[in-house]
């Protein structure tokens, strides 16, 4: 399954914990990040992640471009309800291109711990069908 991953500068230890503790079941996959997310997996998991450009200069942009090809199964986006940000028209893009697509999003470690351990058990399989559809 491919999952991508995006991080608010905030999120970016929230992310980075989240993939040490699930290490063994993402490595059963391809990953996507934007690049400073994506560097910081790699550095803390020595896992391979597929860097996307910054979110700034158009990773976001990629990674909604994958999700609209359907290429995408499981988006992980941890960001910082509590502040402001200029990016917040692509966190609604991406929350809602993965709603248009139906690919499950996670937006805290809650959802994300769910989704991770359910796709290990099979529970996401049927996105395989999906992405063979397309």
């Amino acid at each position: 399954m491919n999952i991508g991953f995006i991080a608010a500068g905030s999120r970016k230890d929230l992310i980075e914990n989240f993939c040490v503790a699930y290490k063994y079941i993402l490595a059963k996959h391809e990953l996507y990040a934007t690049e400073m997310t994506g560097r910081r997996i790699e550095q803390s998991t020595n896992l391979k992640v597929h860097k996307f450009l910054s979110g700034s200069v158009g990773g976001e942009k990629q990674l909604v471009d994958m999700i609209q090809r359907e290429y995408m199964d499981l988006v992980i986006y941890f960001y910082d309800p509590m502040m402001s940000s200029p990016n917040e028209p692509d966190i609604i893009e991406i929350t809602r291109e993965c709603d248009r697509y139906s690919i499950p999003i996670a937006t805290n470690m809650a959802t994300a711990e769910v989704m991770v351990l359910g796709m290990d058990r099979g529970s996401l399989d049927w996105r395989q069908a999906v992405r063979k559809e397309n």
